[in-house]
């Protein structure tokens, strides 16, 4: 899939739980208090260093779609040179990845790909994975998280 093909892709990705019948009721509306989010534009907020040494984030936006059943979050990572991986994680939700600087690798139930500039990685909810930094520079990209609410 190219990046075209994948642009093409994401207003799907992000619509399609909600036209189904039996998502809409087994998902709880507006769980842990998550307001719904309106059109506009999201401004990121300051910079904040994350639970590890090297590693910094900011968020743009977090909230649940119309539908209620649908948590939709963006935030901008990044991890410094030399600075250890994330730890192995899964999560509910899915999770798409876009660098903007950097050289990273995102590993999905243990197969590692090499991510640059422009590339696109995924993974699928429940999938075991990570991201890291992989140069000798910092590694900058955004994330976009998309499921039920946690």
């Amino acid at each position: 899939m190219d990046r075209r093909e994948f642009a093409v892709l994401l207003p799907a990705l992000l619509a399609g739980k909600a036209l189904l019948p039996e998502a809409a009721e087994a998902q709880a509306p507006a769980a842990g208090g998550l307001a719904v989010i309106e059109s506009g534009v999201f401004h990121p907020s300051p910079s904040k260093a994350g639970a590890q040494e090297g590693h910094s984030s900011r968020r743009y936006l977090m909230g649940l779609l119309e539908a209620g059943n649908i948590r939709l979050e963006m935030h901008e990572s990044t991890i410094q040179a030399g600075a250890p991986h994330e730890p192995i994680g899964t999560h509910l939700h899915s999770e798409i990845w876009l660098v903007r600087e950097g050289t990273a690798e995102l590993t999905t139930n243990g197969i590692a790909k090499k991510m640059v500039p422009g590339d696109i990685g995924i993974c699928v909810a429940g999938d075991k994975h990570y991201i890291a930094n992989i140069g000798d520079t910092p590694v900058t990209y955004f994330v976009v998280t998309v499921g039920p609410p946690e």
